[in-house]
């Protein structure tokens, strides 16, 4: 095989780091970006926060400010007293000459002001945390003791007993343990708060809730009834059926009814400190003058900046490492935020054409909202539509309505009568305003929720309320039925 040279011309597409690092933060969240911030500052020399410098500053005058009023306070009250004595008297303390200025918890005056008293909470307590603690305070023979902690560790989140007593019984392995002694054990977990803890079903969960009620809460006795010997029905909730086999006149059953749906099906999340997850939004906005108008979150975007005390070390002709690794620095440092600038810019534009598309929602709700799709905005913006794709990820504004994600703006549409186009925002929004306007007693099928769409001159189908129905976590209209 001959080896020969050939020289050939070709045009190649290349990702710079500027360019990775670009759509790097493009595609970051709030929390995400700022966890980066803090991870630039924290590894590059030259990057620097304005806030830092001006509360610096601050700090300083306030500290000298605060040194010069002790002095002055201490020489009025001890005018005598200008030195440190050599040592204090054996039976006397150190606060007994001196003040101790020293905050709570062993915190110096410089880190007083970033206390936060959440991180110094423990862990968050779960539910078999909360069993256990009430075994430790109920009175157990040592085998029963075994069993209730086996038990406990059987019992899910929601607070369900995931083992039957005959498996339990197995995995133990004591032939002198028999199966009564552990549904006698079962029975006390069962008296544990919350009331319902330790169900192996749905129709248990509810009866020990209910049997946990004091005997003169009215239509307890009734609510037992039903859910012991009629639960089928009740999971259907066939009201027709329910009304013939229990015999209860109407309004004794509807406020029975009532009283089984007071209770909590997943007892075990009543317990569980979960800790609360925050959205903080990109951009916030508001209407002013009439106008609809966008700007960026200030709290999300901190000013950063090039010290210009370390910029001014630097040596253009000097090739040692430490003016090398300092050039590198200032490289990076510019690099950095150029690129949170960018991103800044087209989250702010992507934005500022959202609200414009979508101003008949911003003034009259969901009803009004214009069917969207990425591409929409891409063309509008001679953007590309991954570059969309990205900006609207896991990105948040704070509107009067409400703080939305920006992809709650974009959806299907669906046509009109009149040619036009409908949004499917749009068509749950009236979804969901005809079932909370319908009578609890004849709720309105998908069949003619459909019908009053058509006549609206919203054309679709039976299939698609349903589909849309289901989205929205609404029941059918057989389950929605209720007692007028």
């Amino acid at each position: 095989m001959k080896q020969t040279i050939q020289l050939r011309l070709g045009q190649q597409l290349t990702m710079t780091p500027q360019l990775q690092q670009a759509i790097k933060l493009l595609q970051l969240s709030t929390l995400d970006l700022q966890q980066e911030i803090q991870e630039a500052l924290e590894s590059n020399l030259m990057l620097e926060t304005a806030e830092d410098v001006d509360a610096s500053q601050e700090r300083d005058e306030s500290d000298e400010r605060r040194r010069t009023a002790d002095a002055q306070v201490d020489n009025e009250l001890h005018p005598e007293q200008t030195t440190m004595p050599d040592e204090l008297p054996v039976d006397s303390s150190w606060s007994d000459t001196y003040d101790s200025y020293a905050p709570p918890g062993g915190h110096s005056s410089d880190s007083s002001t970033d206390f936060d008293p959440f991180a110094q909470q423990s862990r968050p307590q779960t539910l078999h945390d909360h069993l256990a603690w009430q075994l430790n305070l109920a009175k157990f023979a040592p085998r029963d003791r075994a069993v209730a902690e086996a038990l406990i560790d059987a019992i899910d989140a929601n607070g369900y007993l995931r083992v039957e007593p005959e498996e339990l019984l197995e995995s133990l392995g004591d032939g002198e343990l028999e199966l009564d002694e552990i549904e006698a054990v079962l029975h006390r977990i069962q008296s544990f708060e919350p009331a319902g803890i330790g169900a192996r079903s749905p129709q248990e969960c509810l009866l020990l809730q209910l049997r946990q009620l004091p005997p003169e809460q009215p239509f307890r006795d009734d609510a037992i009834l039903i859910c012991a010997h009629h639960f089928d029905a009740l999971s259907r909730n066939d009201l027709d059926e329910l009304r013939r086999q229990t015999k209860l006149q109407p309004d004794a059953l509807r406020q029975a009814l009532i009283l089984v749906r007071s209770m909590h099906p997943r007892p075990g999340t009543l317990v569980a400190d979960i800790q609360p997850e925050y959205i903080v939004p990109d951009v916030l906005v508001r209407k002013q003058n009439g106008v609809w108008t966008v700007e960026l979150n200030p709290e999300t975007t901190p000013r950063l900046r090039v010290n210009a005390g370390y910029a001014k070390l630097i040596r253009r002709a000097d090739d040692a490492p430490d003016n090398s690794c300092m050039k590198s620095h200032l490289q990076e440092a510019r690099w950095f935020i150029k690129s949170l600038a960018s991103r800044n810019d087209t989250v702010l534009r992507v934005a500022t054409k959202i609200v414009e598309l979508q101003q008949d929602f911003f003034n009259y709700g969901e009803e009004a909202m214009k069917p969207l799709v990425l591409r929409d905005v891409a063309d509008s913006l001679e953007l590309h539509e991954s570059t969309v794709s990205r900006v609207t990820t896991q990105k948040y504004m704070h509107t009067p309505r409400g703080t939305l994600e920006f992809k709650y703006f974009f959806s299907s549409h669906v046509n009109t009568a009149s040619g036009g186009e409908c949004s499917s925002t749009a068509i749950r929004a009236f979804i969901r305003k005809l079932v909370a306007a319908e009578i609890p007693s004849k709720p309105l099928s998908d069949n003619k929720i459909a019908g009053i769409l058509t006549d609206q001159g919203i054309n679709v189908a039976r299939r698609t309320v349903a589909k849309y129905r289901e989205a929205m976590g609404i029941p059918p209209s057989n389950e929605r039925k209720r007692l007028a």
